[in-house]
């Protein structure tokens, strides 16, 4: 696994850093009702979805890591978004797990696909920071992929949205 986080190859897919081109994408992939489906704040809008890239650009310049365009090498068509930043989960620093893609792309394996390279970047990468995932209570396609990647359910959390469930990575190995 690279120590650069900036662009990440799987076996199918290649995560690389968001930039300005990826406005589009961005609209598309987050502002699509169906990605929101367990999303409590709903779809954003244009402008909001806009924003959302330019925030997660800033994460990339002020901490070396942040969320990734998820991209099929063979076309180059931006599936969806997904990766890792800092968080801070009831007082303590974590990494928060992050995807959504496009519902065409879904039931693929796509999802832990990316969030696998993800967590085993983060091991070795950000040893000092836990690996979160944070799920509406009825978002259960998300739980499965938690599940899939050795995590468990920890507790209850609070967003501005609503309650939450809080996943965090389990020693044991991830489940392929």
């Amino acid at each position: 696994m690279t120590s650069n986080p900036e662009l990440i190859r799987t076996d199918r897919l290649l995560l690389r850093r968001v930039g300005p081109g990826d406005v589009r994408s961005a609209i598309a992939v987050l502002s699509d009702p169906g990605t929101n489906r367990f999303n409590p704040a709903g779809s954003p809008s244009a402008e909001q979805a806009a924003a959302m890239l330019v925030e997660w650009q800033a994460h990339w310049a002020r901490d070396g890591i942040g969320y990734w365009a998820v991209e099929l090498p063979e076309t180059g068509e931006v599936i969806g978004f997904g990766g890792l930043r800092h968080h801070e989960l009831d007082g303590e620093p974590a990494l928060n797990l992050f995807y959504r893609f496009r519902p065409r792309h879904w039931g693929r394996g796509y999802a832990p696909e990316m969030a696998r390279a993800a967590v085993e970047w983060a091991g070795p990468a950000r040893p000092d920071r836990p690996v979160v995932i944070i799920t509406d209570p009825d978002n259960k396609p998300s739980q499965r992929v938690a599940e899939k990647l050795g995590f468990a359910h920890v507790g209850d959390s609070r967003t501005v949205e609503g309650p939450v469930l809080v996943w965090r990575r389990q020693e044991a190995t991830m489940v392929t």
